[in-house]
């Protein structure tokens, strides 16, 4: 077969950018620098910026796109080098911060009391538990909840030097490394604080840790759509957050909107899925029983409707809240609810698996 830029050009017009419908062609992302030795083919794609949450994809798409509709002989695979457009040539780029970690996923809802650190501190917990290396940043500013989730509030903060640079020690519980603006104040102080030294004090529970190397970096984000939002997407390369509501009119409008915010131009994240928390009411002493306290169902429309998956349905147990009370997360055990995590956890390895090699998702949800 005779390879020529052109051809490679044609099956490269096949791959879409999420969201706008162009072709990766068509928006310049494609650098004239294409390479071709044989069956050889290298050539480099430009990004606007080093954290588009689109990276990994829009690689592996264009490799499946030329070996598609040019020929499986083609040697691509690895041969895709990403660069970054910068409005400022003179400014360095910034280098990741999280250089070990592969999967970032933020943890948001579209207000508060539906039980986000709740999910995500359970979430964290089942993941550890499935063997993965797991971190939990609690970025809750103005509400830090995850030191009493996981029983250390009164834990010390320690720090080490790594390569000449002194770095905080995440706290180590439950196989999950963990970090909270809640470590580092007075638990009975109210945060009062301006966006730009929340950000900053954020930022430096990101660059200035320990990390090491992580599976799975979970996100406990602030309620709501804040500036503080806009930090971690501008200093992180987010995978794709998990929305959690309740079923709830109210919860779920909220959850529409910061649906909207993360798939927009400004913030641009992939949304893995949506988490329905207190699903329904079931006693301890009869776990078979169902009370839709708060509305049946809402949380698979609003999937249906924004075109999301439904990752998982939780039920509201007492046992959770009381687990989450005395730092020990449900997720620790067997029951009935810490199987609702375990599926989430396993819903949400899906989701990114899904979001890294662009296949569509589903809504199907099935409890085990």
């Amino acid at each position: 077969m005779s390879l020529y830029p052109n051809l490679i050009l044609d099956a490269l017009r096949t791959v879409k950018y999420p969201g706008n419908g162009k072709n990766i062609v068509e928006l310049g992302m494609v650098e004239d620098d294409m390479r071709i030795a044989g069956n050889r083919v290298e050539f480099s794609l430009i990004f606007d910026r080093p954290t588009d949450p689109f990276i990994k994809s829009i690689v592996k798409a264009a490799e499946t796109a030329i070996l598609t509709h040019v020929g499986q002989d083609v040697e691509i695979r690895d041969n895709i080098h990403v660069k970054t457009r910068h409005a400022n040539p003179a400014k360095a780029e910034k280098p990741n911060p999280l250089p070990g970690v592969k999967n970032i996923i933020g943890i948001s809802s579209g207000k508060g009391g539906v039980g986000k650190s709740t999910v995500a501190a359970n979430l964290a917990v089942a993941l550890a538990r499935e063997g993965y290396k797991v971190g939990l940043l609690d970025a809750d500013i103005f509400g830090p909840s995850v030191p009493k989730m996981f029983g250390a509030e009164t834990d010390q903060l320690y720090m080490h030097e790594v390569d000449g640079h002194p770095l905080i020690i995440p706290l180590e519980k439950y196989g999950v490394k963990v970090l909270s603006i809640g470590f580092l104040v007075n638990q009975n102080d109210a945060m009062v604080w301006r966006g730009a030294m929340a950000s900053r004090a954020l930022n430096q529970l990101i660059e200035e840790a320990d990390w090491g190397d992580l599976d799975y970096f979970l996100i406990d984000m602030p309620p709501g759509t804040s500036d503080i939002h806009l930090t971690l997407v501008q200093t992180l390369g987010i995978t794709g957050v998990v929305i959690v509501s309740t079923p709830q009119e109210v919860a779920l409008a909220d959850a529409r909107r910061g649906i909207a915010m993360f798939t927009g131009d400004k913030v641009n994240v992939p949304v893995l899925g949506i988490v329905e928390n207190m699903a329904w009411f079931t006693p301890e002493q009869h776990p078979d029983e169902r009370y839709y306290i708060f509305g049946e169902g809402g949380a698979a429309k609003l999937a249906k409707e924004m075109d999301v998956p439904l990752l998982a349905e939780i039920p509201l147990v007492a046992a959770v809240g009381k687990h989450s009370d005395e730092g020990t997360p449900i997720a620790l055990g067997d029951t009935m609810s810490a199987q609702a995590f375990f599926h989430l956890a396993h819903e949400v390895i899906d989701a990114v698996d899904r979001r890294n090699s662009t296949l569509p998702p589903t809504h199907k949800v099935e409890m085990k």
